[in-house]
């Protein structure tokens, strides 16, 4: 893109401390990854070297890890925001050389020297670093390191949903094979402007050709965001592609139908990280006329899977959704493979086939960083083929069509059988006042007691009994007219679930039936 169309536009972010924006064109941007090279090498950051980045999202984070590949260190991306304790395990197994951070990210690593203590460089990446960059351009750039595809080129840490976060070894084919297989997938085009509400995604834009605009949006608290900003920057910026979670977009689409905003520079949009509810979809191809809607399916180990639109969903399988049969993924992307593993116990009720889903194809990554019992947990080698035990439970439909049913570590295991989160949860979500439901299941495994949580729509969180009483009522009619949720008889309800900082979205259903076993009359 800096060869071919230097003066196109890279990056678009806020100015510090100013109402205006910045651009960057791809001319620009790739003298600033010259000059970050540069500055990152002389400063003792060589091939190989292991380096975390704890860096806002925006221009200087997306220089830093091209910088990073330039050079042939190795870029290790850490969530914000997953709670301390989780940040600390996850510093200490990646084990990392250098630090590239803030000075609030310079001052965690000298609280914590026990985390920190395979650190031997530490490189300020404050408000100047750019200005540093372009003075280290001399108009020569260091000559970029050859890479096999099979060399490490990045560490990048799940979102920790259903357990510790684990760091995902990528192959320099990985991510090859990636921008491939979006770009085919999804019909992308140099020259486009791309929204990421999901931060790491701005990674790909360059190789992709998409103009990067860079959200008004806490990584750390991304369902904090204020949607009237987020929507003034997709108008401002004529914006073409946005990626999201559904709880951002449930967030955007609820402000945009109260204030009669429509957006018809949109071309595409896509929502990841958990179900789209049938209704949500429905709302956005109002909002955004002109834009296909996808609903991707892959993971940290694995992207993209499935992938499947918009009018698939509302002309075929909402129906299905809301009869609790599960959310429908679509077809497997071309050049991946699918399969689903046997389920070790019986399902209860209504859905044939279903078992785990594992995945094969050039995205699916080999190994856990550190963590080599993880790493056998999860794969499956067949021959030369290698298969990612996705983690999810799911089937395929007569029309080869990939259904998710809930985690596998998140069924409910009861006497008469499992239940499944993804089904249960589309029966009670249907209800006016409950904005999710969480299935959980109490007491031990294989005599679980089912029971469904309920984070309430805001402002019909019951407070008094008779409330309580009336909801509850509403959610067991809702129950007992489903054949998937006929042995659900108890009811509790949260103000606020606890959910994964990457997403805001996937619920740690684990976490709230630990809640709920100790406090059995909430």
């Amino acid at each position: 893109m800096a060869q071919d169309h230097p003066q196109t536009t890279a990056i678009i972010q806020p100015a510090l401390g100013k109402k205006q924006y910045q651009e960057f064109s791809f001319g620009e941007f790739s003298r600033l990854v010259a000059g970050a090279s540069e500055s990152l090498h002389n400063q003792g950051i060589k091939r190989g070297c292991r380096t975390l980045m704890l860096v806002r999202p925006g221009l200087e984070l997306v220089v830093i890890v091209f910088a990073l590949f330039q050079i042939g260190a190795i870029p290790i991306v850490i969530d914000p925001g997953m709670g301390l304790k989780n940040f600390r395990a996850c510093v200490t197994r990646s084990k990392p050389r250098a630090l590239i951070g803030s000075p609030l990210a310079q001052a965690i690593a000298l609280f914590f020297p026990a985390e920190f203590r395979s650190l031997n460089i530490r490189i300020w990446a404050g408000k100047n670093f750019l200005h540093q960059c372009r003075r280290a351009y001399g108009g020569n750039e260091l000559k970029a390191a050859h890479a096999n595809p099979t060399n490490l080129a990045a560490i990048l840490f799940t979102s920790g949903s259903t357990g510790p976060p684990k760091g995902v070894c990528y192959e320099h084919r990985h991510f090859d094979a990636q921008v491939h297989l979006v770009r085919k997938q999804y019909g992308i085009n140099p020259g486009e402007v791309d929204l990421p509400l999901l931060p790491i995604f701005a990674l790909f834009n360059p190789a992709l050709g998409m103009t990067t605009v860079v959200p008004p949006v806490n990584p750390a608290k991304p369902a904090k965001a204020d949607p009237a900003k987020i929507v003034q920057v997709l108008r401002k910026h004529n914006v073409t592609n946005s990626f999201g979670s559904p709880v951002l977009w449930k967030i955007i689409g609820e402000y945009c139908a109260q204030e009669g905003i429509r957006l018809p520079t949109l071309k595409r949009l896509l929502m990841a990280g958990s179900s789209a509810p049938p209704d949500l979809v429905q709302l956005w191809t109002q909002i955004a006329p002109n834009a296909k809607i996808h609903t991707p399916y892959g993971a940290t180990e694995c992207l993209p899977v499935c992938s499947i639109e918009a009018k698939t969903i509302l002309s075929s399988t909402s129906e299905k959704t809301r009869l609790g049969l599960g959310t429908c993924l679509g077809k497997v992307v071309p050049g991946m493979q699918v399969r689903i593993l046997p389920p070790k116990e019986k399902s209860q009720k209504i859905i044939q086939g279903t078992g785990e889903i594992i995945v094969a194809g050039p995205v699916v990554t080999g190994r856990y960083d550190q963590l080599p019992e993880a790493t056998e947990a999860a794969k499956i080698k067949e021959g030369e083929t290698l298969w990612h035990r996705m983690g999810d439970l799911g089937y395929f439909d007569e029309e080869n069509k990939l259904w998710f049913c809930g985690r596998v570590a998140e069924r409910v295991l009861t006497r008469e059988g499992a239940l499944h989160t993804d089904c249960c949860e589309a029966i009670f979500n249907q209800h006016p006042k409950v904005f999710r439901s969480a299935l959980i299941g109490i007491g031990e495994i294989g005599e679980q007691q089912p029971a469904i949580v309920v984070e309430p729509e805001k402002g019909h969180f019951p407070k008094k009994a008779i409330s309580k009483k009336t909801f509850k009522k509403e959610l067991l009619e809702l129950a007992n007219a489903s054949p998937v949720t006929q042995g659900i008889h108890t009811f509790f309800f949260h103000p606020a679930f606890p959910v994964d900082v990457r997403h805001n979205a996937k619920i740690h259903r684990l976490t709230l039936a630990k809640i709920f076993a100790n406090n059995p009359t909430a």
